[in-house]
């Protein structure tokens, strides 16, 4: 999570560049003349300061009524009443006296439509814009500033094109709009066509060019500059220190005219951002200044380099602290693996924000506490808190991770009120979140509602449909995409060649292999190697896959010869998955499924032997097999299943269940995988062992809790077995119900005795 104490120039370029922005929100405060007597225009003027004095201290009640005492007003009188409630936060009631104003005159106008602008109504200000009876350049520039502030740099540009009459303001304001919207080339051309801009301009169009990195053109901006202020110094010191340039932010930062202390801070920032802690450090200590803002860079420093010994010294040294120190602290401890010690800092803030519980949701959701991360996410709704987009996006992590549906779609709710469901950010979490859950057909619906696709959004959902076993869609999808400005990258050819690994595309899968260099210039890499591998061997083409690793410009790693002994499995090859198990257990000695799968290999074989010396073999290297469980959602509530679990209050209910679907599939066919059980024991003992695996308990639970129409969605924690899988196809014929299993590998969508994987897998 970024610190705010780092971002010295984001401050520095939003200052300057709002500068202009807000400019033209400020409303001409002449008022006309009224007709009336001396005297009673006296009284007026007393009563209007009097109004605008409650409503500067808050007091909007005693304003009203002072307003609804006096026997005659103004039509300053009404103004000051709109501006006050504008400013107390209380648009409607502006809005009401607006509407009920007798006479309107153009600063009722300008403050009514500088108001819809604060508050982002910019269809009321438009058309209120558009009823005016007439229009001053404050109208003009408020309605500017407006589109510019919210990004809606078309209208701007329109508004801007029929001024009639344009000032410093409206020029400032178009500029800023086009630096603020990442428009640099139109700021450019707008800046060249005239000489006589302020200095905030300057500073503006600088500021742009060092968002964007481009530092040479930044520096010229800077040579050119007539005059210059701290804010030019800061920024260009800035844009040097951020982007590893730090010779010649030190050259600037000694030549600087006023070094105060945001120049100081840029440094130490510039510092800390390359990794130099302790130059970083030698700056900080020699400020003849600090402001939080410097505390926070250099305890972000060490922070985020896992020195939180010396991040807490800092801390704890700090006389200014914020609630941005006590954020770094909770992210910097999360970071580290010390959830213990981030929710004692949580837990001590004298004060909280959005970003704090972010920090310590994502913390917990990062160290493999999810449930606990929901649960404060739910306490952060009590208390009443805004949520961001952070939060919101850490929240959809979570449920995806524990596969948590329900409560995943009351945050889809919850973000669609907030209207960030179109954003990507926030989209992409929400893909995640359904393609981890098992709902391919709500992925696809978000990923048509976001607005701007990012090559992020595409990858997401191709390799969504790949890993639920929906190859031709995943090619399909691609094709749409190549169809788009959007360039395909390593991560979406990873995605393609899993969907065709994961539906035994063989030949279009070595055509997508083939083109990557080719048409989008990807060198492939370990892991394209890897899915290309799992596609020849799962295929039966064992040789060509070990071709294809002799002749990789890189030794195979331990997942790449992961995927040949899973194909040797596959295909019984003994010989084979031996040598690949022998050269993963040499990079990789506690890999515990590799283990297992060689041992099953072995166990297919009728080698027991064999399989007991894989069983001291672990022993001996103190390898533990990692438990198999699975769980399932009902009502907000997960329920998790072990192998013969006896511990759910429900387990007599679940287990005549399973007894009777049991005598069921096997009448329609069902034939138990006993090869499987790495025990030499009789048929009949091994049938009992595979019947209440936790896959299974948990797809009979599902079944009798989640009502009829719904799919039954099941999560497990390592690969399903062979023989749960040949049965869970057979229940979902019988029971008529889909069921879709997330194993540690991909998903498996079961309907009607068929499985989308097509028992590829």
């Amino acid at each position: 999570m970024a610190m705010r104490g780092n971002n010295r120039f984001g401050q520095l370029h939003s200052r300057s560049c709002l500068r202009s922005l807000q400019t033209t929100t400020t409303v001409n405060r002449k008022q006309p003349k009224t007709s009336s007597s001396p005297a009673a225009d006296s009284d007026i003027v007393k009563w209007n300061i009097s109004i605008s004095t409650h409503m500067r201290n808050g007091q909007c009640d005693s304003a009203l009524r002072l307003f609804n005492s006096m026997p005659r007003r103004s039509s300053v009188s009404w103004n000051a009443m709109i501006s006050g409630y504008l400013s107390n936060n209380k648009f409607f009631l502006a809005r009401q006296m607006f509407e009920k104003m007798p006479t309107r005159d153009l600063v009722s106008w300008n403050v009514m439509i500088s108001g819809c602008v604060r508050y982002r109504k910019l269809r009321d200000a438009r058309l209120l814009f558009d009823q005016m009876p007439e229009r001053d350049v404050v109208s003009w520039n408020a309605m500017l500033s407006g589109y510019a502030q919210n990004g809606y740099v078309k209208e701007a540009e329109d508004i801007f094109d029929k001024m009639p009459c344009k000032n410093s303001i409206s020029w400032n304001g178009m500029l800023a709009a086009y630096v603020q919207n990442g428009r640099i080339e139109d700021a450019r051309r707008i800046f060249e066509l005239k000489a006589d801009w302020e200095l905030v301009s300057w500073n503006c169009m600088m500021g742009g060019y060092v968002k964007r990195k481009r530092l040479i053109d930044a520096r010229e901006i800077f040579n050119r500059m007539p005059e210059r202020d701290e804010v030019s110094w800061n920024t260009m010191i800035t844009g040097y220190a951020q982007n590893g340039e730090l010779l010649e932010a030190q050259r600037l930062f000694k030549e600087s005219p006023v070094q105060d202390v945001f120049t100081w801070t840029a440094m130490v920032s510039g510092y800390v951002q390359n990794g130099m802690l302790d130059e970083a450090r030698r700056v900080f200590d020699e400020m003849p200044e600090k402001n939080s803002v410097s505390w926070n860079a250099i305890i972000a420093g060490y922070a985020q380099n896992k020195r939180m010994d010396l991040a807490r010294e800092l801390f704890e040294a700090m006389p200014c602290q914020n609630v941005s120190s006590w954020n770094t602290m909770i992210t910097g401890y999360a970071q580290s693996g010390d959830i213990a010690q981030a929710r004692d800092v949580f837990d001590r803030m004298p004060q909280r924000d959005s970003i704090s519980w972010a920090a310590v949701i994502a913390g917990y959701a990062q160290s493999g506490y999810g449930e606990e991360a929901l649960r404060l996410f739910m306490e952060m709704k009590r208390d009443g808190e805004r949520l961001n987009r952070s939060t919101y996006t850490c929240t959809l992590s979570t449920c995806a991770e524990i596969a948590a549906l329900e409560l995943g779609k009351q945050v889809h709710g919850q973000v669609i009120k907030a209207g960030l469901e179109s954003g990507c950010y926030v989209g992409n979490a929400l893909l995640v979140m359904y393609c981890k859950c098992g709902s391919i057909e709500d992925a696809y619906v978000v990923f048509e509602g976001i607005e701007e696709k990012e090559v992020v959004s595409w990858n997401t959902m191709i390799a969504g449909y790949a890993r639920h076993g929906f190859g031709n869609e995943a090619l399909k999808l691609f094709e749409s995409m190549k169809k788009t400005s959007i360039q395909p990258d390593d991560v979406t050819m990873v995605g393609v060649l899993s969907a065709c690994s994961h539906t035994g595309l063989v030949d279009k899968g070595t055509e997508y292999f083939d083109s990557m260099t080719r048409d989008y210039g990807i060198t492939a890499n370990s892991k394209h190697y890897t899915c290309m591998i799992d596609l020849l061997g799962r295929a039966g083409c064992l040789d060509d896959a070990q071709n294809l690793m002799r002749n990789m410009p890189f030794e195979p790693d331990a997942a790449t010869w992961g995927a040949l002994l899973g194909a040797s499995r596959i295909h019984g090859n003994t010989e084979l998955g031996e040598k690949a198990a022998e050269m993963i257990f040499e990079m990789e000695p506690d890999n515990t499924g590799m283990y297992v799968l060689l041992s099953n290999l072995y166990a297919a074989s009728g080698r027991w032997g064999d399989v007991g010396k894989m069983r001291l073999r672990m022993r001996d290297r103190g390898v533990k097999k990692v438990p198999g469980y699975s769980w399932v959602e009902v009502q907000n509530k997960i329920h998790t299943f072990t192998v013969g679990d006896s511990i759910h209050p429900e387990r007599d209910r679940i287990y005549a269940f399973l007894e009777e679907l049991d005598l069921k599939i096997k009448k329609e066919g069902y034939v138990s995988s006993t090869k499987l059980v790495l025990h030499d024991v009789e048929e009949e003992e091994k049938e009992n062992m595979l019947k209440y695996h936790s896959e299974k308990l948990a797809v009979a639970f599902g079944l009798l809790t989640i009502a009829p129409g719904r799919p039954v969605r099941v999560i497990k924690n390592l690969r399903v077995c062979e023989d749960c899988h040949n049965a869970i196809k057979h229940i979902s014929k019988i029971v008529g119900r889909l069921i879709i299993l997330r194993d540690s590998h991909r998903f498996h969508h079961f309907n009607g005795g068929q499985c989308s994987c097509g028992d590829y897998w």
